[in-house]
């Protein structure tokens, strides 16, 4: 099936750039542009994307604000496309916030071609981008500056996970993949699925980047920590 992808940025040539990119892969389908966030929304709700990528920053309306209206919609609006977050710095606080608001992940911008490619494929998938380095370092120093303290609720909720299913928890919030995760449990890569998607209906968490925002917020897992 073919993704289909809007590109949200206030940089004319980054738009062109990428969407020259996409288009040329058989599996994607660009089908819109936006210079700002407000006019990302009114499109995405147009046109119904399945990934849109959005840029942090931006006049008008920044990603962020963006994000969480197609994310969190109003009444009757139902699409709920899948964001990844673009940004051009390593840190960046605002990318925090968007992944707390539901956003997929986040990309830098000067990545490799490849990376923008698979990315958009990934998450399309329904997966959160939270697989390279450099995320798993930047999700740590959004947690670091941004201690949240361990609230009943929250205990409750991780009380109702098994040893296994915390465990996995556990590593996905260090930035562990499926596979990875098989190799350090020694168990088949297709039972870690289920104990993720498990993890997830537990905790009411829609994909692998809220799981991630979830065992640092709960202080199961220590920003540094690997």
């Amino acid at each position: 099936m073919t993704t289909r992808v809007i590109i949200v940025d206030d940089q004319a040539m980054v738009r062109a750039g990428f969407a020259a990119l996409l288009a040329a892969q058989s599996d994607i389908d660009v089908v819109g542009d936006a210079a700002d966030g407000a006019q990302g929304v009114e499109l995405s709700r147009r046109v119904h994307p399945d990934v849109v990528l959005m840029d942090v920053r931006m006049p008008e309306m920044d990603g962020l604000e963006a994000a969480r209206r197609l994310l969190h919609p109003l009444i009757g609006v139902t699409h709920r496309p899948k964001v990844l977050m673009l940004t051009t710095f390593d840190v960046d606080d605002y990318v925090y916030e968007a992944l707390r608001a539901g956003a997929s992940g986040f990309l830098l911008k000067d990545a490799p071609p490849a990376d923008l490619i698979s990315a958009v494929r990934v998450v399309a998938a329904g997966e959160a981008l939270l697989a390279p380095s450099v995320t798993r370092r930047l999700i740590a120093d959004f947690a670091r500056q941004r201690p949240a303290p361990r609230s009943d609720g929250t205990a409750l909720r991780l009380n109702g996970l098994t040893p296994r299913e915390t465990e996995v928890l556990e590593l996905i919030a260090r930035g562990l993949s499926n596979q990875e995760i098989a190799e350090r449990l020694i168990l088949a890569e297709q039972t870690v699925k289920t104990h993720i998607g498990r993890v997830l209906a537990k905790l009411e968490l829609r994909d692998r980047a809220q799981a991630v925002i979830f065992a640092y917020e709960s202080g199961l897992v220590s920003p540094g920590e690997r």
